[in-house]
């Protein structure tokens, strides 16, 4: 269903309180159904890939209450896992997924996993190769590549894996196997992707190692369920860190935001566009840590982007985009190939769109090229199913002169569900 929005070009001033971090909601509620015992979350995302998560988990006889942003999750640890009658769906959900790929393989248990029309696009093999290597018996189309996938849960054994691209989906499904494998499993990273999951690890009483990118994990470990505190989404507050930057009169106040150091990308670019901005940290301690971050209106300047930043914000390119397209001169980013096996071709997708309005933007094998500042017009823009394409189309609304229309705002809520209702409550 398509939406038309036009802000006739507004101030923004206000608080946000962004949602919980997708990475970590899934993680919590994977983690918990591992863990023998109760586990508590607060902060959880409502969002429709998480809830897939805990469906799934549902499926899997695991005892899971959901009231508002609290989850409540009882298991009786893996082993008390039942097979289930029916096939797994995790919808939009790469997370879920490539990462329920490495826990299903070490059990007992026969399962199927299907999601919907974009996951059947998407690349498995990347997960479902090294998981083989561990004595995974994985089957799907084009030997594994796409869904729908069969596992047939059995022994695993340790294996030590370079990386051959930085991924924190495949990092995570090779550790989440580690847990139950014979051995230690080792994995080497040239750049460091996303470290929730060795984080959450050690929350749940796992032993693990990292040093200089090498990451550690002996099998047969035993997770004990526990607390966690899910700080709100990076990637989802990037859009509004944007919006603050480039709309007029604006003042925006984000709080609770994860910043953890493997994830906040967006800030160093911001600063280095020269965008005024403060971060306090709330509590560096944390599990995850936390910070307030305060945005302005600001005389932004291009950058390069690229290198061992990429995995640092790659879910966040979009949205840097569009930021490139109000700030002086060109910006460059590059080394991004990964952009091509997201949701959709964010590669494409973004230049494609941004175009329609107006932007000076050129895509190339590894990225894109923009030259700014451009003013932008209304335009018709197509979302591709891609809650990130979604809100940038949205964001770049604010500052266009005339409507834009979305083909699909809907898609947003994977991620975001009270997107709208966040900028309402900032317009001025």
């Amino acid at each position: 269903m398509s939406t038309t929005l036009q802000y006739s070009q507004p101030s923004l001033q206000g608080d946000i309180t962004v949602p919980g971090d997708k990475s970590v909601s899934h993680r919590s509620v994977m983690f918990g159904s591992i863990a023998e015992g109760k586990t508590t979350v607060s902060g959880f995302l409502l969002g429709e890939d998480c809830l897939r998560t805990i469906d799934c988990f549902q499926k899997l006889g695991v005892d899971i209450e959901v009231n508002g942003t609290d989850v409540t999750i009882n298991s009786p640890g893996i082993d008390g896992w039942t097979e289930p009658k029916e096939v797994l769906y995790t919808g939009n959900s790469g997370t879920t997924t490539r990462l329920m790929l490495g826990l299903l393989s070490g059990t007992k248990l026969h399962t199927i996993m299907t999601g919907d029309a974009s996951i059947g696009k998407r690349p498995m093999r990347r997960v479902a190769d090294p998981l083989r290597l561990m004595g995974a018996q994985i089957a799907g189309r084009d030997n594994g590549q796409y869904t729908p996938l069969a596992i047939q849960g059995g022994p695993l054994k340790a294996i030590d894996y370079k990386m051959p691209v930085a991924s924190a989906q495949v990092k995570s499904a090779i550790l989440l196997a580690g847990i139950r494998a014979e051995g230690t499993t080792v994995v080497r990273e040239e750049e460091i992707s996303r470290d929730h999951t060795e984080r959450m690890l050690r929350q749940f009483g796992a032993t693990v190692t990292v040093e200089d990118g090498v990451v550690s994990l002996q099998g047969g470990q035993t997770l004990s369920g526990t607390h966690v505190n899910v700080p709100g989404d990076i990637s989802s507050a990037a859009f509004f860190l944007v919006a603050g930057a480039i709309a007029k009169n604006s003042r925006i106040v984000l709080k609770n935001v994860g910043v953890n150091e493997t994830r906040d990308g967006i800030l160093e670019v911001l600063q280095k566009m020269g965008a005024k901005m403060s971060v306090v940290i709330d509590d560096e301690n944390a599990a995850e840590p936390t910070a307030t971050i305060t945005i302005e209106t600001s005389d932004l300047k291009g950058t390069t982007v690229e290198g061992a930043i990429i995995p640092r914000l790659i879910d966040e390119i979009p949205i840097i985009a569009l930021l490139a397209t109000q700030s002086a001169g060109k910006t460059i980013i590059k080394d991004a190939e990964e952009l091509k096996v997201k949701e959709t071709n964010r590669i494409d997708a973004v230049v494609n769109e941004l175009k329609k309005l107006g932007a000076n933007i050129e895509a190339t094998d590894d990225g894109m090229v923009i030259e700014g500042s451009t003013p932008l017009h209304g335009g018709s823009l197509k979302t591709y199913g891609d809650h990130r394409i979604g809100m940038m189309g949205a964001i770049a609304a604010l500052i266009a002169d005339g409507e834009v229309e979305l083909d699909d705002a809907d898609c947003i809520a994977v991620s975001y569900p009270t997107f709208f209702d966040h900028i309402n409550n900032i317009l001025k």
